[in-house]
């Protein structure tokens, strides 16, 4: 019996790949290049799989000319605003992501950001590494204190309890909005807003951690950054559709944020480029998950998902 033609559209870990084509036909992509909607289109003809990222785009049109050759796209990421689902589900292609492996990590360059940004990292790298560092005094690079301050976290999922788990070792009082309120053992004392108005003023740090939906785009403007407390610092690890980035940057030069701490951008790659004259703006090139363990266990996420599909059962990670 043949094995099931896979294409995998970017360079994934070593250890991804060594599975991958040893359980199934594999086309790869060593020079790691991005691909259009018509290559993507194109290479429906010829496989029954994919594993894309959050870099190839499926939009409607583009889901629309899928070849009836492929069933199923198991996407190498936890969000799936790249994908349109209802689309695919029109088009009864089976579609699966890879949640509660990244957390983690994802977690990990939150707090990074949220240090980073409250106690100017950016600004003093930059400084020693130019050179001009050249005197020091009590008022010097005064930043903001982290330990026993109130962190909003808005998307109280699988990222969202580990960044509070991560937020209590720095006696942080953890605040929180999610569509649902958790049961008392997850929340581990957090308290729970039931709108987003309420939480964003009891939020000296505000961390984001909700997908990038229809109803979340914009979430972050400046209506709802208005009512945070003047000072406040902004962490984004999840979408950079969540944030209204010319509000972002008004809020920054009128100091109604101290600072910010970014890794995801409406436009990726490239960023924003009027955050660059921005010093008290940390920013990372969306590298949430970017771990050798997390990039294994990604992997191997959306093959699990791939074998159980070609055995006839249902993918754990099924979306549609």
């Amino acid at each position: 019996m043949s094995k099931p033609r896979l294409w995998i559209t970017r360079k994934l870990s070593a250890n991804t790949e060594a599975r991958a084509q040893r359980d199934y036909e594999v086309v790869l992509n060593p020079s790691d290049t991005l691909s259009t909607a018509d290559d993507i289109v194109r290479m429906s003809r010829d496989v029954d799989a994919i594993i894309p990222c959050h870099s190839e785009h499926f939009d409607h049109d583009t889901v629309s000319r899928l070849d009836a050759r492929l069933k199923i796209v198991a996407n190498h990421s936890v969000g799936v605003d790249h994908c349109n689902l209802d689309a695919f589900k029109q088009k009864g292609i089976c579609v699966t992501n890879t949640p509660d492996v990244l957390s983690d990590a994802t977690a990990e360059i939150a707090m990074l950001l949220l240090l980073g940004a409250a106690r100017r990292a950016a600004e003093g790298d930059a400084m020693v590494r130019s050179g001009s560092w050249d005197t020091w005094s009590p008022s010097f690079m005064v930043g903001t204190q982290v330990s026993g301050k109130r962190i909003g976290i808005v998307g109280m999922g699988r990222v969202g309890q580990v960044m509070a788990k991560r937020a209590r070792g720095f006696d942080m009082q953890v605040h929180y909005h999610s569509r649902t309120q958790l049961q008392p053992e997850q929340e581990q004392g957090a308290t729970y807003h039931a709108n987003l108005e309420s939480l964003l003023q009891n939020a000296d740090f505000l961390s984001l951690h909700c997908p990038a939906t229809e109803h979340t785009k914009g979430l972050i403007n400046a209506e709802t950054l208005a009512l945070l407390p003047d000072g406040a610092i902004l962490v984004n690890t999840a979408r950079g559709a969540l944030i209204d980035e010319a509000a972002l940057l008004h809020a920054i030069d009128s100091g109604k944020l101290a600072a910010a701490g970014l890794d995801c951008f409406v436009t990726e790659p490239g960023g924003n480029p009027s955050f660059a004259a921005h010093n008290n703006i940390m920013m990372l090139p969306h590298i949430g998950s970017a771990t050798f363990e997390t990039r294994d266990a990604m992997g191997f996420r959306a093959l699990d998902n791939l074998d159980a599909f070609f055995a006839g059962k249902q993918p754990i990670d099924r979306l549609v």
